[in-house]
């Protein structure tokens, strides 16, 4: 029976996603290729992050960049529970201090590395009037509004700060529809299953022709993505590697054509 059931073993953590290795119980015993690294990133970071994987794989050809994507405290969560993770790349500073508090990163690697910004979009197609302040949320015709989760999400939580210094959150949260991640908001929104959802700046930038930016958010704390090695890496050069060229003048230039600034500005 245990000859079965090892190699059973092996075929689910080559065949099934992190996230869903992590959901349901897995021990994650099993580590990474040795010319494998694996960075865990807020979903955000999606599209920037390939690209960013890709130019560093071509300056390190013998290393082989996996991704992991989600909200930012669900992988800050998975790598404390024991995912294979070598770096961690958070969309706020909340989920990066949770990671040091559970001491599951390096401390002395974290590093803010990009900013962004936080708006609030409709669908493309839509014919009703855009929101012109955040007050115009609390409307009647304005039904359902989607955000993520503010429990686990960063652009949740940036957009709770931000409705409460409107004095709106009560109203507003009344009509929310919670996201899993950034990206699901996005897709409520394209989708047109809501009036209207909030999601980082770079997010929008994606789907220009399905969403449009109705505001830009102001936020009380800055937007910025902290960075670090993941403390039980096995492969620490290449993780402490990878965050130097993510904030290298070549990283910087492959995120700001996803729109990212550089953090602290």
């Amino acid at each position: 029976m245990r000859s079965i059931v090892r190699p059973l073993r092996r075929t689910l953590l080559r065949l099934l996603p992190i996230a869903a290795l992590a959901a349901a119980g897995v021990a994650f015993s099993t580590p990474a290729s040795a010319d494998e690294l694996v960075v865990s990133a807020a979903a955000s970071l999606t599209n920037a992050f390939k690209a960013v994987g890709d130019a560093y794989q071509k300056q390190h050809p013998d290393t082989k960049v996996l991704f992991n994507f989600g909200a930012s405290d669900v992988l800050m969560q998975q790598i404390a529970k024991g995912a294979p993770a070598d770096v961690f790349a958070s969309a706020d500073q909340k989920a990066m201090d949770r990671a040091a508090d559970e001491k599951v990163i390096v401390p002395g690697t974290r590093r803010d590395f990009a900013a962004n910004s936080l708006v609030l979009i409709v669908p493309a197609d839509s014919h009703a009037a855009a929101p012109t302040s955040l007050n115009d949320l609390t409307a009647p015709g304005v039904k359902r509004i989607a955000y993520g989760d503010p429990a686990s999400v960063p652009v949740g939580r940036y957009t709770e700060g931000a409705l409460r210094a409107a004095g709106v959150w009560d109203a507003v949260s009344a009509k929310g529809v919670l996201a899993a991640n950034v990206r699901q908001s996005l897709d409520y929104v394209a989708r047109g299953e809501v009036d209207a959802g909030f999601v980082f700046g770079t997010d929008a930038a994606i789907m220009p022709g399905r969403v449009k930016v109705a505001l830009t958010v102001p936020t009380k704390t800055a937007i910025t993505y902290p960075i670090a090695v993941v403390k039980d890496s096995r492969h620490t050069a290449q993780a402490q590697s990878f965050v130097d060229f993510v904030s290298s003048p070549q990283g910087q230039t492959v995120l700001s054509t996803f729109g990212f600034k550089p953090a602290g500005k």
